[in-house]
């Protein structure tokens, strides 16, 4: 795992020039009004940032392992990464650090260890009796590359196979090559004129150990005698292999072929095939060979006590099955089962009652992995019924496309949300309970709730319970019901601005207290959602449509001229509601045949049954205006407390009364300074810095008039681009991308101008060219009156500006505790309430919840504004900026949210150039500097969320979400709260094999594994053969796995770490003192028997 150093100084400054800010801020306020001093707690040293969890699906993988006494699953993938599964609530990734694909893995079952082989031909051996696995041995082959590996059961022994055809055999113990090799000419008959492929697979003969069988790609099978080094039997067939699966009494073993073929082998019969079968092939009338299919990629033979035996396979299905979906066969006596697959197979495991190979194998489960999913299907009941999944891997059920993460929520929050998705639950499963079951829980030091919401391409939102690191939906939402469905491409009407996923979600607001739920969806839709335990049915669903564009006309005004004049505020001198479609618009005629006044989606006309969970309160959509198509929405802000929403896009904003179902505010950006634009002098672009060429008409559409340390783009001194539009990505042309934008929206009860004597509810207003506006909300009082009376909005002409687009707001009482917004705790709408209930509602009016609502009329607040490049403090009422912090100057924020920890509030940032940072708050000292992700991409820019707690995540890859955290208390505790992955288990006993004894010479029994392998009869390998690598886990080696020193050796060589020193000279004594260790499987077993019962874990 990386360990990081906290460096306490901000990108791209220095602390000379951090104090020389301090002093000039010191200059900024004379003592006569200096702000008053608050006790700030948080150090950096309560800071540190570590990974904690990985959830989800592992994306793109490509190996499958399974410990059949453990009960322990491996899946490795394309990108080096290992992700272990036990009992639900036991998961754990792991990373090769070279990235390397992962082709195998080998389990020591019940040994706490796994090899993994990957594509860049080394082999890795992973110590899993920590919580935190680390690999102790690698070793790396130079001359051949690895195709195919085997270790049986119980033996120290790995066979190696190669692409020349060679066989190596390896010490799992010290991790060296063993002198013993089989070279692929002496194993194929000398006759024989060409190469017989790389080795595609290895076994041992399950009763007679001495016996390994070679598959060769090219169709060769050899059995070869380990004793005599020469070949007892060779089988050839004119198709290639792909693998080879022995019955247990190891008479007969099966191949799986290219052509779609299997064929079934007697030990001793070599010249033909007992059997050959085509499971997916038409059967021709003549006796005919019948059609060749596609390639059976792997098949596995298992027996039964009591029955036929199971031959299990995946391909194999015949070409003219286009558009068939990936199958697994069950071929079961005379029965075949198909199943069928979503995705296709990347490998499957058949898992059975016994470890031994030579025993019954009774299988009672298959493990399927897919390309996006894994599978399990109970072969013991009828119809093969798959079993229920209990691990978080649906998260890409459809692709993610925002995510919002809450730390602490109310404690009745996560019961709801589980009582209500408890009613969605698929039916059908397997009655029996999930059989990967190993390992044991981690102690959830952490009990608070958390609660991750994920928003999807196809409209869907699902709530997530994350507390305990652990990771289980609740609850499942598809806010694409209340929208017609098209049933094809003709139908669909041509006034979609998106192509695919009209429904994606885009942005979440959430109120956990009130739990009133707004998603913006990408066909500029916005859906407000109530929670309810009750099923309604919906006669008719609200709808308003809103008129939002943008409105200074480009071509009416020549270059260099006054803008027009503005059209006054709205809401201050007429507080009528404003109807939908009120709007004075430049265009509205359609009668040249523009598009106009439409929606993109369209509402359903029938009743709606909504079922008990969030349900469908108002649906808000943005119309086409004269030919040009609604501008996405960037900003989305609800509150429960004054019963309103506002949503913002590059053309202005718009403030729905939900209560009402009234539009109250519809103004473009420009519209919203009002008479006191400080800027009013000749238009200048954002535009003209990067385009000199483009002046001329489009000048003035920028909206506002840029200061002299604003005349760049936000993000225009950024070498990567990529990133520089990811709020309004929908906006193509160059003249959108430089409209103001509203980017932030805040509520809160706030002084809203310097005159202010006691604080009001307002909303304020960022924008991308950071500018931050604030608008007086005049609330009527509660109860009935607060449905009859309309609310009035006016801006206040309160204008604050920082560099860099608004990307959050927040406010700080006098001792610097966080206010949070006013809240109406969530009751249930659709019960009718009793009369004196109705008395009391009159009565509430919308309190703030302010940790000190005490608060004298004299007592000031703070404004925290944190934008892309910059956070401010501002003293309120006085607007005086009271602390500044340059974030960034090469790069830009790409997330900042004020969150709290230890008891106190802190501004945490994400930047486009990986780093992460946070502030004290109100002073804004830098606590925290960490280059922690050196590759940044759209979808961690668009995923990544701070929280409560010192928690944050993103999507790390489309199919799982990472978790971090920022504090240095969860980073200690995080050893406790892991699951372990390795229990003491009995290995059963092997069967009674007295029958057998003579049948094979004596059995397996025979063969002494290391009087064959060992350095004293077969020699040493070539030292230019492969290369052995200490693993950076051999410093908590098996032999000192169980006991509680190692745990003072990772955090002394942690302390270490941050000091930046280096440990090379005691991992090298500590790696030759491993080197000399007994036998790795019997040590490491007495010694985690012995201290069982003691508490022990290891980084």
């Amino acid at each position: 795992m990386r360990k990081f150093n906290i460096r306490k100084v901000l990108d791209g400054l220095t602390a000379s020039s951090s104090s020389a800010s301090q002093q000039q801020q010191q200059q900024q306020h004379p003592p006569g009004n200096r702000e008053p001093e608050i006790q700030e707690t948080l150090q950096s040293e309560h800071f540190q940032l570590c990974k904690t969890v990985r959830h989800g699906f592992p994306y793109q993988p490509s190996a499958l392992a399974f410990d059949p006494v453990q009960k322990i699953l491996a899946v490795g993938t394309q990108t080096g990464a290992l992700r272990l599964f036990g009992r639900p609530g036991v998961e754990c990734y792991c990373q090769h650090d070279n990235g390397a694909a992962v082709i195998q893995l080998q389990f020591l079952i019940n040994e706490g260890a796994l090899v993994s082989a990957l594509a860049d031909d080394t082999l890795h051996l992973w110590n899993l009796r920590q919580k935190r696995p680390a690999i102790l041995h690698s070793l790396k082959f130079c001359r051949e590359r690895v195709t195919f590996c085997h270790l049986p059961f119980q033996s120290k022994w790995l066979y190696v196979g190669t692409e020349r055809g060679n066989i190596h055999i390896v010490n799992v113990e010290s991790f060296t090559l063993s002198g013993y090799v089989i070279m692929w000419n002496k194993a194929i008959e000398l006759s024989s004129k060409s190469h017989p492929g790389p080795v595609v697979h290895i076994s041992d003969n399950p009763m007679d150990e001495g016996k390994l069988l070679i598959g060769f790609e090219s169709g060769t099978v050899v059995l070869w005698d380990l004793k005599s080094k020469k070949a007892d039997y060779r089988y050839t067939y004119d198709e290639a292999i792909h693998s080879v699966a022995w019955h247990h009494e190891g008479k007969q073993f099966i191949c799986s072929h290219s052509d779609g073929t299997l064929t079934i082998w007697n030990v001793r019969s070599p010249a033909k095939p007992v059997q050959t079968i085509t499971p997916h092939g038409k059967q021709l009338k003549d006796g005919k060979k019948p059609e060749p299919c596609k390639p059976i990629l792997k098949v596995e033979f298992k027996t039964t006590r009591s029955g036929e035996p199971f031959i299990i396979l995946s391909g194999g299905l015949s070409y003219d099955t286009v558009g068939r979906r990936p199958c697994l066969t069950v071929m079961h006596g005379k029965s075949t089962a198909v199943l069928e697959m979503d995705y296709s197979i990347v490998d499957f495991l058949t898992l059975c009652e016994t470890p031994y190979p030579n025993d019954f194998q009774e299988p009672y489960a298959v493990v399927v992995l897919l390309e996006k999913d894994l599978v399990l299907i109970d072969l013991a009941q009828n119809g093969y019924p798959i079993f229920e999944n209990p691990y978080p891997l649906s998260i890409h059920e459809s692709p993610v496309t925002c995510c919002e993460y809450f730390a602490d929520c109310p404690v009745d929050l996560i019961p709801a949300l589980y009582s209500v998705g408890a009613r969605q639950k698929r039916q059908g499963y397997s009655k029996k309970e999930w059989p990967i079951n190993g390992g044991n829980w981690g102690l959830g030091a952490q009990s608070y709730p958390e609660i991750i919401i994920t928003g999807h391409a196809d409209g869907s939102v699902k709530f997530w319970d994350a507390s305990a690191i652990t990771l289980q939906v609740l609850y499942k939402l598809k806010t694409s019901k209340v929208f017609e469905k098209s049933r094809n491409k003709d139908d669909r009407p041509n006034t979609d601005i998106v192509d695919e996923d009209p429904y994606a979600i885009q942005i979440i607001s959430w109120c956990p207290e009130s739990r009133m739920l707004c998603i913006a969806g990408v066909s500029a839709h916005v859906i407000i959602y109530r929670f309810s335990k009750q099923e309604v049915i919906t006669e008719v669903i609200p709808m308003l449509e809103v008129r939002l564009l943008y409105e200074i006309n480009d071509v009416e005004t020549p270059e260099g001229e006054q803008p027009p004049p503005l059209p006054t505020p709205v809401g201050g001198s007429n507080p009528q509601p404003i109807p939908p479609q009120s709007h004075p618009s430049t265009s509205s005629s359609s009668s040249d045949g523009l598009r106009d006044n439409v929606p993109c989606l369209k509402v359903k006309n029938s009743p709606l049954k909504q079922s008990p969970g969030y349900q469908t309160e108002l649906v808000i959509q943005l119309v086409w205006v004269g030919g040009e198509p609604p501008q996405q929405i960037t900003s989305l802000a609800v509150n429960s407390s004054y019963g309103l929403v506002v949503f913002g896009n590059c053309n202005g904003i718009a403030m729905v009364d939900y209560l009402q179902k009234a539009v109250l505010l519809n103004l473009g950006t420009i519209e919203l300074y009002g008479s006191n634009d400080p800027y009013r002098r000749e238009p200048r672009s954002p535009r003209k810095s990067r385009q000199p060429s483009g002046a001329g008409l489009c000048d003035i559409s920028e909206g506002t008039v840029v200061p002299e340390d604003r005349c760049k783009s936000p993000t225009s001194d950024v070498k990567d681009n990529s990133f520089s539009r990811s709020r309004s990505s929908s906006v193509t042309s160059i003249d959108k991308e430089s409209r103001e934008a509203i980017s932030a929206l805040h509520f809160c009860e706030t002084f809203t101008r310097k005159t202010d004597s006691s604080p009001s509810p307002c909303l304020w207003v960022g924008t991308t060219l950071g500018t931050v506006l604030v608008i007086a909300l005049n609330l009527p009082p509660g109860g009935e009156q607060r449905l009859l009376q309309p609310v009035i909005v006016s801006p206040s002409g309160t204008i604050l500006r920082l560099k860099g687009a608004i990307l959050r707001m927040a406010f700080l009482d006098t001792t610097g505790c966080l206010i949070p917004p006013a809240y109406e705790p969530w009751r249930e709408h659709n019960v009718p309430e009793e009369k004196d209930e109705k008395e009391k509602l009159k009565k509430r009016r919308p309190v703030s919840v302010s940790p000190s609502s005490s608060q004298e009329i004299s007592e000031n607040q703070y404004a925290v504004i944190c934008s892309e490049k910059q956070a401010k403090v501002i003293s309120l009422p006085t607007q005086n900026c009271a602390y500044k912090q340059n974030i960034t100057e090469t790069s830009f924020v790409l997330r900042g949210d004020i969150v709290a920890l230890s008891n106190s509030i802190c501004l945490a940032c994400f930047c486009a150039n990986g780093h992460i940072m946070t502030f004290s708050l109100p002073s804004l000292r830098p606590l925290l500097d960490v280059y922690y992700l050196p590759l940044t991409n759209m979808r961690i820019a668009r995923t990544f969320c701070f929280t409560n707690n010192g928690q944050a995540l993103y999507l790390v890859s489309p199919t799982e979400i990472q978790r971090l955290t920022y504090s240095q208390e969860t980073c200690e505790n995080l050893q406790e709260m892991l699951g372990e992955l390795f229990t003491p288990v009995e290995t059963p006993e092997a069967p009674n094999r007295g029958f057998f004894k003579g049948l094979f010479g004596g059995g397996a029994q025979s063969l002494d594994r290391e009087e064959l392998f060992g350095e004293s009869s077969s020699g040493k390998a070539s030292r230019s053969l492969a290369q052995h690598i200490p693993g950076p886990g051999g410093i908590e080696g098996v032999k000192g796995a169980a006991s509680g020193v190692v745990g003072e050796l990772a955090r002394a060589r942690l302390a270490l770490d941050e000091r930046g020193q280096k440990l090379g000279d005691l991992e090298e004594r500590t790696a030759a003192m491993l080197s000399s260790a007994e036998s790795f499987s019997k040590h490491a077993h007495e010694i985690m028997l012995k201290y069982k019962d003691k508490k022990w874990y290891q980084f």
